[in-house]
């Protein structure tokens, strides 16, 4: 495993991260999760990505990540980055969305209660909120953190005016923001267009990119349509059937026949894509099975690309 420095602060985090955000809720198989998080560990990935609502239900991903950490990870707490985050609808009432002071500190609460911990090492905020100050969204971060309850504070969804903003009022509150969540992949290519790299870097945030693989359409699961067991085919799933279109599916095939010719699969060329770039601290991946995160390991075995590589890659992508 590689580890790569999270901006300018002292934390490393490795070069792939596992996310929980799908596959480990109460509608999964334990024993399946169980086998994936012990395969990561095992594997040099030290850091697990939580939300509060991950699920299904919500709330469910953590309660087995807990139940998971103290049967086989207790002792080794100190290895682990473990992160959750709040933001989007969790409880009823005005008080369970949102960044409001009262809905942050309720929501890392019941966090903790549900994986049994002390603290989390990193806690974010998961969206802007547009209704409240966002003073006091990142105040209730710096607080966190003097509280013990995060060692550090990140933000997630920001686009690049919204991300200075907080930067400035963490910077100036005495509790900087050390890392940044957003959307990347090669069909999501705001982080670019919009400048948030630049600015990441300008300003020492590391960056950890979700969604890598566009929800699995950046696999070999779609290449001849649409299986039974993939998440276009679920009814709780975020990618939805109509997303993939004829396209699309073409688009796949012919990144797929690049990526055969840098003798990796589609899914191993499209996070070497992204950790190319020296401003990515590190790369989220959420798998269905311990068979493909072993494949999605492999990309670490090349993360360089030629100009003409890059170059047919973006006429793909083009089209």
């Amino acid at each position: 495993m590689q580890y790569r420095r999270c901006g300018r602060s002292g934390l490393m985090l490795p070069a792939i991260s596992l996310g929980l955000w799908h596959n480990f809720g109460h509608v999964d198989e334990l024993k399946n999760s169980r086998k994936m998080l012990r395969l990561a560990f095992d594997s040099g990935i030290t850091h697990f990505d939580l939300a509060n609502n991950y699920g299904p239900p919500p709330g469910s991903a953590e309660e087995n990540f807990g139940a998971i950490l103290k049967k086989d990870f207790q002792s080794h707490r100190d290895e682990l980055i473990i992160s959750t985050k709040a933001g989007y609808l969790m409880w009823d009432g005005p008080y369970g969305n949102w960044g409001s002071k009262k809905y942050l500190v309720s929501s890392l609460d019941q966090s903790l209660r549900r994986m049994d911990l002390d603290y989390v090492d990193i806690f974010y905020h998961h969206r802007p909120d547009p209704e409240t100050p966002l003073e006091e969204t990142m105040g209730t971060l710096d607080l966190i953190v003097r509280q013990g309850k995060a060692l550090y504070a990140g933000i997630s969804n920001y686009h690049p005016e919204e991300a200075a903003k907080a930067f400035s009022i963490l910077r100036r509150l005495g509790t900087p923001c050390v890392i940044h969540q957003p959307k990347y992949s090669m069909f999501e290519r705001w982080v670019e267009n919009e400048g948030l790299l630049d600015l990441l870097e300008r300003e020492g945030v590391g960056c950890i990119p979700f969604s890598p693989l566009a929800q699995g359409l950046l696999t070999n699961k779609y290449l001849d349509g649409i299986p039974k067991n993939s998440r276009a085919a679920k009814e709780h799933g975020f990618l939805q059937e109509r997303e993939i279109t004829e396209d699309k599916l073409q688009k796949i095939r012919s990144l797929n026949q690049l990526a055969e010719q840098r003798k990796q699969t589609l899914a191993q060329m499209a996070l070497a894509w992204i950790l190319k770039d020296h401003r990515i601290t590190s790369v989220l991946v959420g798998v269905s099975s311990p068979e493909q995160l072993e494949d999605l390991l492999g990309s670490l075995e090349n993360i360089e690309f030629t100009a003409e590589e890059l170059n047919a890659i973006e006429e793909v992508l083009g089209q």
